[in-house]
């Protein structure tokens, strides 16, 4: 069996889920998990955990995202992008200035509340809030809190046009994050009603979307036999712990998930490696100062 992470390229028109199981049926195995759902209108970068790279997706999850997405100012709809109803229209007379596109984009960097979307996954009360939504039931939406590490406008997708006005931007933002409830909060800033007109997310964790495969070339690499080299190991999926190298005598204690003595300069949480393998997530150990224990287990007690 495989374990680590495929980096998938989420194309428009599929569910998150929709991938998870088109790639239980490419490996064959049901231990598959995505880290962060992507809309599915949305495409990019979607990490999917494969056997014991499913006990990482937490780590992955909670790793900041990018995203270049589009904004449209003229026009606000039910679901916040461009799939819902028109709410409300309000005809764009003329262009807005760069230097104002960019001060409104800035001040929505560091830490933010959102009200999340009418039409969003977050549950209330059991269910869903796009389930409130469509039986036209009124619910509090819980605000939320959110930060944007980084936030900038592509200039050259400036577009004008009689009644709408639309520019694209980039953004560097936390778990959780709706792109959807940014663009219309932007366009708020601006003085319009606006939606999300498109959304790519270029970046999860440490994957790019450069670097991501899509169904067709793992079907083809399936069909060559070499489906395996589509998965990235454990070890490189955490890029953003700490890496400390385990010895011979610390690998035997490791893999049977033992409490261990710290030693002067260690991370809160970090990840012990040997001989290029992940073995485990180790923390400071919450009620035994001077010692740590395993967080997350990576290896089994018989490998080596």
């Amino acid at each position: 069996m495989h374990h680590g992470v495929l980096p998938l390229y989420k194309p428009k028109g599929m569910t998150s889920h929709d991938c998870v199981m088109k790639i239980r049926r490419l490996f064959q195995t049901k231990k598959v998990g995505h880290t962060g759902t992507l809309d599915p209108e949305v495409d990019g970068v979607l990490p999917i955990c494969i056997g014991r790279g499913t006990k990482i997706a937490s780590y992955l999850t909670e790793a900041p995202k990018t995203y270049e997405g589009e904004v449209t100012l003229g026009i606000s709809t039910t679901t916040e992008d461009k799939d819902g109803e028109v709410v409300h229209r309000k005809q764009v007379t003329a262009p807005f200035p760069r230097d104002d596109i960019r001060r409104v984009l800035h001040s929505f960097l560091g830490k933010q509340t959102q009200t999340p979307p009418k039409y969003s996954a977050m549950k209330v009360k059991g269910r869903k809030l796009y389930e409130y939504a469509r039986l036209g039931v009124e619910v509090e939406r819980p605000k939320k809190e959110i930060y944007i590490y980084d936030i900038s406008l592509h200039e050259e997708t400036i577009r004008f046009t009689e009644n709408t006005f639309s520019f694209r931007f980039t953004v560097t933002c936390s778990k959780g994050t709706y792109i959807r409830t940014l663009s219309t909060d932007i366009g708020r800033k601006l003085g319009y009603p606006a939606h999300m007109s498109d959304l790519t997310r270029i970046k999860s964790a440490s994957f790019t979307i450069d670097e991501c495969l899509t169904f067709t070339e793992l079907e083809e690499m399936k069909k060559n036999g070499i489906l395996h080299e589509s998965i990235r190991p454990l070890k490189a999926a955490l890029p953003h712990l700490p890496h400390i190298e385990a010895d011979d005598e610390l690998l035997n204690k490791i893999r049977h998930g033992q409490v261990l003595p710290a030693w002067e300069s260690l991370p809160s949480c970090f990840l012990f490696v040997y001989d290029g393998k992940a073995l485990a997530v180790y923390e400071q150990h919450p009620r035994k100062d001077g010692y740590i224990k395993p967080k997350t287990m990576l290896i089994v007690p018989e490998e080596g």
